[in-house]
């Protein structure tokens, strides 16, 4: 298992070794150890899954607040997704900034997003499945997010904004500026 830094350091890319032959692939897709010897000791208490039928759903862009904010450690289990993790601790030189990354299930890669950042993905394929391990249970009164189409933040989403398949939540989360401070 690598542990890959992306351009903002706190954000990991996790690519899982795969051993193959004739019948398949075998992979561990999440050791504590390795993890912990990267510098990563995350104890996470909560497996999440989600199923999008069509291609273009986006999700997010979700966080929880301290104390209840999250660790997400992301894959993918069919299909393929844009995920994203935005900065949104004030007092970090990358502020407001994102990480973007293709992840699918041919690969098997994973994104580490720790927390103080927000969360979300666009679906690029149909009945996409997405599976994600948190360290703190979900909360909702600790529950937010973030417009996933902030233009301060400016994701460069795979599809036009009228194409996008949001959630009645998602539709309506602020932007950043209205939000202020959270971590």
């Amino acid at each position: 298992m690598d542990v890959i830094e992306t351009r903002i350091p706190a954000v990991k890319l996790i690519r899982p070794k795969r051993h193959g032959d004739a019948r398949g692939w075998f992979s561990e897709v999440y050791r504590a150890d390795v993890l912990a010897r990267a510098g990563l000791d995350i104890p996470f208490v909560q497996d999440n899954q989600s199923f999008s039928a069509p291609k273009g759903t986006i999700r997010g862009l979700h966080f929880q607040l301290a104390p209840q904010a999250q660790t997400k450690l992301v894959r993918v289990l069919s299909g393929a997704i844009l995920d994203v993790a935005v900065d949104l601790r004030r007092d970090s030189p990358t502020f407001a900034q994102h990480v973007a990354v293709t992840l699918d299930a041919e690969a098997g890669e994973q994104l580490l997003i720790p927390h103080g950042f927000a969360h979300g993905f666009c679906t690029l394929t149909s009945d996409t499945m997405v599976a994600y391990k948190v360290d703190a249970y979900y909360s909702p009164a600790h529950d937010r997010a973030v417009a996933w189409n902030d233009p301060d933040i400016a994701v460069a989403w795979p599809l036009a904004e009228a194409e996008a398949i949001l959630s009645d939540k998602d539709q309506r989360a602020p932007r950043l500026a209205e939000i202020g401070p959270q971590f």
